[in-house]
């Protein structure tokens, strides 16, 4: 059986004591092909603003946020679709003359 691309819920990762953020900047685009670490989001708390990194490689199939949105631990960002068939390295067989 063909191996099929899972999709992934990204959501916002442990924030830290001032519970809710503000979204600054949206660096991803429904459709864009994202790399694992690839920023996707940027958000500003009172203490300090962070990039929110992709959990994985894959597609942004869609994006739950807008600009200068309240965000706060475990909220959802968006959902991407990783590259499991990209990912597998192809086997090249090697026959021996004899």
């Amino acid at each position: 059986a063909p191996a099929t691309a899972s999709v992934q819920q990204v959501h916002v990762p442990d924030i830290g004591s001032s519970g809710k953020a503000q979204i600054i900047e949206i660096q991803v685009k429904v459709g864009d092909t994202v790399e694992a670490d690839q920023s996707l989001i940027t958000l500003e708390s009172d203490k300090a603003s962070m990039e929110i990194p992709s959990p994985a490689a894959g597609v942004v199939e869609s994006i739950a946020v807008k600009l200068d949105d309240e965000v706060g631990t475990g909220d959802f960002i968006l959902k991407l679709k990783g590259r499991a068939l990209l990912r597998q390295p192809l086997l090249h067989q090697r026959r021996q003359h004899r």
